[in-house]
């Protein structure tokens, strides 16, 4: 049987927006497992990311752009604040549905309560890196 491990999304200033519009903690989090990484935002987004296309992860420095769920050509941001991000890298690329519409995962960043905790037991941190 597998464990599994939750790590909440972070949520700063903008979390009532973000509950109001169903994307906050009661219908979002991350759960990883020696399978896979399941990450979803609320009816916004969601995906499952096979443990063994995961090639890298790191804390992001720097500002990215906004909060709740934003992307494009395989780099997604799915955050509740500019705050505490992960950045991933996942290759071969996996896919997610967002805001009801398929999409191709290369690169996710998300905004975690306990990023380095999500590093530690996804065991590939590798450092700082700026906002990309």
């Amino acid at each position: 049987m597998s464990q599994s491990a939750t790590f909440p999304i972070f949520y700063g200033a903008w979390r009532p927006l973000l509950v109001g519009l169903g994307m906050g903690p009661g219908f979002s989090g991350v759960e990883l497992d020696d399978k896979e990484l399941h990450v979803r935002m609320g009816w916004a987004f969601r995906a499952r990311i096979p443990r063994p296309s995961i090639t890298g992860a790191r804390t992001v420095s720097g500002r990215v752009g906004g909060v709740g769920v934003h992307g494009w050509r395989g780099r997604w941001l799915v955050n509740g604040s500019m705050e505490r991000i992960v950045g991933i890298d996942i290759d071969p690329g996996a896919r997610a549905i967002a805001t009801g519409f398929p999409v191709h995962l290369h690169y996710l960043a998300l905004s975690l309560e306990d990023p380095d905790g999500f590093l530690r037991a996804l065991g590939t941190g590798d450092g700082d890196a700026t906002a990309a």
